[in-house]
């Protein structure tokens, strides 16, 4: 194993240039736990590695930590001592959603990235909604897609390709494939995508077969997996934390655990983007505050009830809006919660040095 094949570039090296100096090395984080984070070094050599306090606190919000994926400049320690991550380079691409629940902040999927795989099927998990907002937020990161409607060994081929075609239509950069990943079938045509230095992303929902996949790129049983639930068509296993896994033939993968909430954390200019169609018929309303539900004249329900917009998007594009709206009001009062404890810290700290100075003054006799 070697840096290249890592996914080190020109660029990494030039900003790793000033931490060679200090006696650091370059590492890949490879996988995060509650208390430190797993790495490979140049030469492969897996090591656990500790966060630096000054970066900890330093940081703005949980997207501005080191993830799985990032490179960082690693002080090496010593059977006494820990390795610490002292830097972390800038990031090439990241893959990003809405943290989980009522947080207004980004959670960091995968970090330098080229390319990110859906996992999906033709059955229960089919869902185009959902699959918009995957490729909003590849979209945004900056990573090429690739769609996988894996099972296609429990569907009819009938019922494969029209998911894919559905879904092919929804973004035409997206690479759209019908696979099994339980039979090999289709892999041959992922396996096109991968090349040395490459990393992959690979999401979805619980039970798609991920762990499967995982385990027929990998070549062996990299991660165990269970028999098939007759009722719910989901493998008992499912991965359970985020890691990077080499491939052979040199090419990196991120395997996640199975994410349902793909939530939106980017602001109203990424989902107008994402709803250019129908953002362009909004301009054909009546009145310029159009609602979009019951007001008179409005462009974008008689173009649903003319059938030039299907009433699903019509429907996900009021949802996205609702839940961008609900997003900005969070990151209001997270703002504002973020000031006031500025201004008590602040306070905190001149009582803290007023009462010093009177110390001092009064150790030295001071009137």
């Amino acid at each position: 194993m070697t840096l290249r094949s890592l996914g080190w570039t020109p660029e990494f090296a030039q900003a790793f240039a000033a931490y060679r100096a200090k006696g650091w090395v370059p590492a890949r984080l490879i996988r995060e736990t509650p208390i430190n984070f797993g790495a490979f070094l140049a030469d492969g050599e897996e090591i656990d590695v500790i966060l630096c306090g000054r970066l900890w606190h330093a940081a703005v919000c949980d997207a501005d930590l080191p993830a799985v994926g990032d490179w960082v400049a690693v002080e090496l320690g010593n059977e006494n001592q820990a390795h610490v991550i002292r830097a972390l380079l800038p990031r090439r691409s990241c893959f990003s959603r809405k943290m989980p629940g009522n947080s207004s902040q980004a959670q960091v999927i995968g970090a330098n990235i080229d390319l990110v795989a859906v996992v999906t099927d033709a059955g229960a998990d089919f869902n185009l909604r959902r699959m918009e907002r995957y490729f909003t937020l590849i979209g945004l990161s900056g990573a090429k897609a690739v769609v996988l409607i894996n099972k296609a060994d429990l569907y009819p081929p009938e019922q494969s390709l029209q998911a894919a075609a559905q879904i092919s239509a929804l973004w035409d950069a997206a690479a759209v494939h019908v696979t099994s990943a339980l039979n090999g079938e289709g892999l041959r045509a992922l396996k096109k995508h991968l090349k040395k230095g490459l990393t992959m992303c690979i999401v979805g929902s619980s039970g798609v077969g991920k762990s499967t996949l995982v385990n027929q790129l990998y070549g062996e049983d990299w991660q165990w997996t269970d028999e098939v639930n007759a009722v719910t068509g989901k493998g008992r296993h499912t991965t359970t934390s985020r890691e990077l896994v080499p491939l052979p033939g040199g090419s990196m993968l991120i395997d996640n655990p199975g994410m349902r909430e793909i939530q939106m954390w980017t602001d109203e200019t990424t989902l107008r983007e994402s709803f250019a169609d129908v953002e362009a018929l909004t301009a054909q309303c009546r009145f310029a505050d159009c609602s979009h539900r019951q007001d008179a004249g409005c462009a974008l329900r008689a173009a649903v009830e003319d059938s030039r917009i299907e009433s699903a998007r019509y429907a996900s594009f009021l949802n996205l809006e609702n839940e961008i709206a609900a997003l900005r009001k969070r990151a209001a009062k997270r703002q504002m919660a973020t000031e006031r404890w500025a201004k008590r810290n602040n306070r905190v700290q001149a009582r803290n040095l007023n009462d010093r100075i009177q110390l001092e003054k009064d150790a030295r006799g001071d009137v």
